[in-house]
């Protein structure tokens, strides 16, 4: 079992950034492979951003270069930095994760962000 706590999301203008956290427990951390998925308003839900256990990243296109995931491992946290945000990058965010070697799939509750613009 994991557990996902998400914090962070808010209303922000057009330009500006936010940062997400998403605090894991229940397992060991370091196995765990997290993400950061959105979705906006009759849309489908997205993958914005993904780290492995090895610190590989990657991400959606349309964030490429504007946000970056982090995570700490003593922390039990992965962030979200998202800068020069956008109108079309206002959605729910949820924060996923996966153990290694596992396929079962632990969701947050996600936080709201809004850009204004």
């Amino acid at each position: 079992q994991v557990q996902l706590v998400e914090s962070g999301g808010g209303v922000v203008q057009a330009g500006g950034s936010l940062r997400l956290s998403c605090a894991a427990s229940g397992n060991t951390f370091s196995s765990i492979v997290m993400a950061w998925y959105r979705q906006a308003p009759g849309k489908q839900r997205e993958m914005v951003a993904r780290m492995d256990v090895s610190g590989y990243t990657n991400y959606a296109d349309s964030v490429k270069g504007r946000f970056t995931i982090s995570r700490d491992n003593a922390e039990n946290t992965v962030y979200l930095q998202m800068n020069s945000l956008k109108p079309e990058d206002t959605a729910v965010y949820y924060c996923h994760a996966r153990v290694l070697g596992l396929t079962r799939d632990y969701w947050g509750q996600g936080t709201q962000v809004t850009v204004s613009s």
